[in-house]
């Protein structure tokens, strides 16, 4: 059975870098869906950044999503696994999207990057001046934002 693999975490907690290597190790087909919106939009998202940026930038990240889903979708009803490395902040969109895998007879596994704020920081600020391929500038006060909407998984969350 083809498993659905869940990436779960905030920008700098290591989503990627775990799911580079869950990729080799169930010769998964890895979706990371910042490296997309990169390679398609380039990084549209800098500290001087106002909503309407931003408001852009969302509406190209969830139109990106959908299109990886799709192509996540066909590839497990082929049976071969897949790991989406999207983030997957709220406890909701985990439920949905554990729903949509048992629809199409897989399996799911959630796969938690943890970080503390500080490390998230620490790692952002890294980040941001190298930018290495394939990864977005993540303002400082919006990562302190977005660790205000992130639910970590909670234990029974993991059960298959």
């Amino acid at each position: 059975m083809a498993i659905l693999h869940a990436m779960v975490g905030l920008p700098g907690s290591g989503k990627t870098t775990l799911a580079r290597q869950l990729e080799v190790k169930y010769s998964a087909l890895r979706l990371t869906v910042d490296e997309w919106h990169v390679s398609l939009f380039g990084n549209d998202v800098h500290d001087h950044s106002d909503e309407a940026d931003f408001s852009r930038h969302n509406a190209r990240h969830a139109a990106i999503e959908a299109l990886l889903w799709e192509t996540a979708a066909r590839a497990l009803v082929l049976g071969l696994d897949v790991i989406l490395d999207f983030g997957f902040w709220t406890r909701s969109e985990r439920d949905a999207l554990r729903a949509k895998a048992r629809k199409l007879g897989a399996g799911f596994a959630i796969h938690f990057a943890d970080a503390s704020e500080e490390v998230l920081l620490e790692r952002i600020k890294a980040r941001n001046a190298q930018l290495p391929p394939g990864t977005f500038h993540i303002p400082e006060i919006k990562l302190k934002e977005w660790t205000r909407l992130f639910e970590p998984p909670l234990p029974d969350e993991f059960v298959p």
